[in-house]
């Protein structure tokens, strides 16, 4: 019988039965805990792998060179923040907390951040550079001496409900390159949306790029909410979208700086800018005297590059001092100012 067995076992199937089939599994996570290296398990991961990390407070920086890795935490209860001694890797070493380098020639992919605090370092909680596809999501980026979330020449990215507050320059920073001049960046539709931008320099910086949402996110206690920045370079910066924000009492002082005058009470800036919608806005009690101040302000650009061609369609903008609209750049054109709720503008008749 265990002869017979055996050979049945070797018999082919019966015509018409099902082949067999191999399943593919997703790869295992790879666990932290407190105590143990984020930067270990990062080191291990491979394409399509997530670093899963547990509760704690983790003192170091984190590089991610891989495409395809995600860095998952467990809410605001897993914290990094800066090593007690010496940074072992550059990304410490240059003071920042999670760094995700890519480069032109092999820009990194689908890179994933999600459900964690980066705080107290001595430049950016998360520094990225040269990638496609990252999403930063539900972080909280807080007390970092420069910029909470950064990005440069990074196009598709997502920056979805996170929190950036209290750190020294922007809350969430937006460039086609920081240290290089150059014409502006096509983004390939990067999505800033849902974000809460609080007590920082400014909330939300983005230079020098074009296609683009900024939808749904809340910039508040700031000394200015926005600022759409762009220069003489071509492709000019614009060719986007601010719609559904709410920016209010942004009313910080902040000191002046070799390149802005102090900065107080300012709502939305556009300066040396193109074809730019802000749309269904709520931008109110942003109060303040700086030469900046004001609820949606066209600004000259230090570069001589006039603004052209905006559109601001549809916005509640009140109770901002020493005006809600505001059309100071003498030099720009073209710009369109429909439907919005407001009280005062200079000049008179933009409300």
């Amino acid at each position: 019988m265990a002869a017979a067995l055996a050979g049945g076992l070797g018999t082919a199937p019966p015509a018409g039965a099902s082949e067999p089939h191999t399943v593919h599994q997703a790869p295992e996570p790879h666990m932290v805990h407190q105590g143990e290296s984020i930067q270990a398990a990062v080191d291990a991961a491979r394409p399509g792998d997530t670093v899963l990390i547990g509760p704690g407070i983790y003192r170091e920086s984190v590089v991610i060179k891989e495409s395809g890795v995600t860095l998952r935490g467990a809410g605001p209860r897993t914290v990094i923040g800066p090593p007690v001694a010496r940074a072992e890797n550059a990304c410490g070493q240059d003071g920042d907390g999670i760094c995700v380098l890519g480069d032109p020639g092999r820009r990194l992919r689908n890179v994933g951040i999600r459900s964690l605090t980066v705080a107290g370092f001595k430049k950016n909680g998360i520094w990225a550079t040269g990638t496609i596809g990252l999403q930063v999501r539900d972080v909280v980026a807080r007390n970092n001496g420069q910029w909470g979330i950064a990005l440069e020449r990074s196009v598709r990215s997502s920056l979805l409900d996170n929190a950036a507050r209290e750190n020294g320059d922007a809350g969430i920073f937006l460039a086609n390159v920081v240290q290089e001049e150059g014409g502006a960046l096509d983004t390939q539709d990067t999505a800033i949306d849902g974000n809460l931008l609080a007590d920082n320099r400014i909330g939300l910086t983005v230079r020098r790029v074009r296609n683009l949402r900024v939808d749904g996110n809340r910039m508040s206690g700031n000394c200015g909410g926005v600022f759409i920045v762009g220069d003489e370079g071509r492709p000019r910066a614009g060719d986007l979208t601010l719609r559904g924000n709410d920016v209010w009492r942004n009313n910080k002082r902040c000191p002046a700086t070799k390149r802005l005058p102090f900065l107080q009470g300012i709502g939305i800036v556009l300066t040396g800018a193109e074809d730019t919608r802000v749309r269904d806005n709520r931008v109110v009690d942003n109060i303040g005297g700086s030469p900046l101040s004001g609820g949606i302000v066209l600004f000259p650009s230090f570069a001589k590059a006039p603004n052209a061609r905006h559109e601001i369609r549809d916005n509640l903008v009140l109770r901002n001092r020493p005006a809600d609209l505001a059309d100071r750049d003498q030099d720009g054109s073209g710009h369109r100012f429909v439907g919005n709720v407001c009280r005062v503008s200079e000049p008179a008749g933009l409300c």
